[in-house]
């Protein structure tokens, strides 16, 4: 049986998960009223380091329907990014390590929308959407 051809070629992505062990700090959570409240509503812990692991979920855009990029091979680049040290996530907010990956990732694969999740284990964190740039 033959497919039928598509009307509207559809916006395509492929998307990697990751974990990432890492220390965490946010001192401005000692001494910020916002944050420091003394009550249910305290978050001063957060001044001090504590470990995370970090959930990643990473999604770029694709042109094409048989491996424009390998994602088994995209997920292997990205964790080689931290094991040479080019990446870090210590002592870094979600949103700065999302950040840093969309530099690394646009550098590689230009011309592309990008979105990144990454979460304190799993539970809260972000999402940034970066929007294909025209080259």
């Amino acid at each position: 049986m033959q497919m039928q051809t598509l009307a509207q070629q559809p916006a395509r992505t492929i998307w990697v998960t990751f974990r990432k062990e890492g220390m965490h700090k946010y001192p401005a959570a000692l001494t910020d009223p916002k944050l420091a409240t003394g009550d249910e509503y305290d978050v001063s812990f957060l001044g001090y380091p504590h470990r995370h692991t970090f959930h990643f979920k990473i999604a770029i855009e694709v042109f094409h329907d048989d491996r424009d990029i390998e994602f088994i091979q995209f997920q292997r680049w990205i964790l080689s990014l931290y094991s040479q040290g080019t990446l870090q996530n210590d002592f870094k907010s979600c949103e700065m390590m999302s950040d840093d990956l969309y530099i690394q990732i646009t550098k590689k694969y230009p011309g592309r929308k990008i979105e990144i999740d990454v979460s304190e284990d799993g539970e809260n964190g972000s999402h940034a959407i970066y929007e294909r740039k025209q080259e």
